[in-house]
């Protein structure tokens, strides 16, 4: 999909369509009221007979209106103007790309950036205007033998009546530079394991890396043996793909300036090893890397966007699957760091290869890292798909990455990791165990991490309730990019 900016009189725009905005209450946007002076009241001559609706999400269509030169022209409901919130005003985005997508136009100029979004600016309507465009844009039909057509639409312009500001023209950049970016995650997400292996995430890694001009290392199994990551190893030993190490830098920054280490969790599949899943519904686990998704989607985004900062991408990645030599529940593994672990479950493999992967970080002397993985049903059954957990050992972070979210609209809930949670996972045989049970299972996956993670302000995204979809609309969401690019940018604005 292509962006651009458009600027003059919307009733001059020679578009094969072009959309406006109208209110329940107050009426219409000025673009469409523009358009209903050129048209001579053609449109409040609708919306007096009650052909035009204002409700929030409707869409009316209407060919060859008078003045105007665009072919068509997309009316789209705002609802009321005292009610028009974010979640509101991304849904109605939505409707309107969806519809136009599924029509003959092969370009739009869209003015709905124009709308008044409570407690929002202008540069985050348009922002999220080319983000929601890519994600109702978005498909993935590549391993369909005849892909569904495709949609003629080609292309998406900003509409503004008069020459954008400088921030409005970056806001524009930005939205489309992180639907790229979600796009890429959802992309790797949706692919089945077969295809995204350890060694297909290196070489993504390494497509990345020449395209946006980034560093890249890829350690393979006597690289990660040598760096006696005895905790990553053991949860690969029982499959027959090779294990990776991803390392990835981005430099917008100087180089002194400390980076952000972002570190994913790259299991392509999760059968649980020896604690094998359930059958039903474990075709999903080929969404168990979502957090090394997640990573290459951020720096996909921050590299287009060219965000002045510096940033540490960090993914361990293989399989978890219950060959001769796998690991057996009462293994104990010793960690990077030197800290031995008994292992009670497998199927607790996340935090097995994220331990040594923050033991890593530490290299970097890092102003901060954050971790990211699809790691807990338990916090599924506490957050279910709507919020991410956070847990974080620093409470500026945490706050940090929690107003991020929320503007954005890719929101978080703070979780506690108290030192009460921490005498659950004791061992008598080891310094810790990988599990603690079942009682507060999110909170002592997260505590077993915080173990690893003393040196640097830290935090942990659990994204197994937001990382994917299931039912008919299956399919990767991409999140959490949007959170973690919208951090890096302010961040870096500081």
């Amino acid at each position: 999909m292509d962006f651009s900016i458009k600027a003059g009189a919307p009733e001059k725009q020679k578009s094969p369509c072009i959309v406006l905005g109208y209110h329940e209450d107050k009426g219409f946007t000025p673009s469409a009221a523009a358009v209903d002076k050129a048209a001579k009241g053609h449109l409040k001559k609708l919306q007096v007979s009650g052909d035009l609706s204002g409700r929030a999400g409707a869409i009316t269509l209407l060919h060859g209106v008078p003045g105007t030169a665009a072919k068509r022209v997309m009316l789209v409901g705002l609802g009321k103007a005292s009610e028009l919130q974010a979640k509101a005003y991304r849904d109605l985005v939505s409707k309107a790309i969806k519809a136009m997508a599924d029509g003959p136009s092969e370009s739009a100029v869209v003015y709905l950036a124009e709308a008044k979004v409570l407690d929002r600016d202008e540069a985050w309507c348009v922002t999220q205007l080319a983000s929601v465009a890519t994600d109702a844009l978005y498909r993935f039909d590549r391993m369909k033998g005849k892909p569904a057509p495709a949609s003629r639409l080609k292309e998406i312009s900003l509409g503004c009546a008069s020459r954008p500001s400088a921030a409005v023209e970056s806001a524009w950049r930005t939205g489309a530079g992180l639907g790229a970016g979600v796009s890429l995650a959802k992309d790797l997400g949706n692919l089945p394991s077969n295809v995204c292996t350890p060694t297909y995430l290196a070489d993504q890694a390494r497509a990345l890396a020449k395209s946006h001009k980034l560093k890249v290392q890829v350690l393979d199994e006597k690289d990660i043996a040598k760096l006696k990551m005895g905790s990553f190893l053991a949860v690969t030993q029982g499959t027959r793909e090779p294990a990776k190490f991803i390392v990835l830098e981005y430099q917008g920054a100087g180089a002194k300036d400390k980076p952000v280490v972002l570190v994913g969790k790259g299991i392509t599949f999760d059968t649980g090893g020896i604690s094998l899943k359930p059958s039903g519904e474990m075709d999903e686990m080929k969404y168990d890397m979502s957090g090394a998704g997640s990573v290459l989607g951020t720096l996909d985004a921050v590299a287009r966007c060219k965000l002045p900062i510096n940033v540490v991408g960090l993914i361990p990645t293989c399989e978890n699957m219950p060959g001769g030599a796998a690991i057996k529940p009462g293994d104990v593994v010793t960690s990077m760091a030197g800290i031995t672990i008994e292992i009670l479950n497998t199927d607790a493999e996340g935090r097995l290869i994220l331990c040594d992967a923050l033991t890593y970080a530490e290299r970097f002397e890092p102003q901060a890292v954050i971790d990211i993985a699809t790691l807990t049903g338990a916090c599924v059954v506490a957050l279910g798909s709507v919020a991410t957990g956070l847990y974080s050992n620093d409470d500026t972070l945490a706050s940090d990455l929690l107003e991020a979210g929320q503007q954005i609209w890719d929101r978080a809930w703070h979780m506690p990791l108290w030192d009460d949670y921490h005498e659950q996972i004791k061992s008598p045989f080891a310094d810790l165990a990988n599990v603690g049970g079942r009682p507060a299972g999110s909170v002592t996956a997260a505590c077993f991490l915080a173990r690893f993670a003393k040196k640097y302000k830290w935090a942990h995204l659990d994204i197994a309730g937001t990382a994917w979809r299931s039912g008919k609309d299956k399919g990767s969401t991409g999140r959490p990019v949007p959170m973690l690019f919208n951090y890096l940018a302010r961040l870096s604005a500081k």
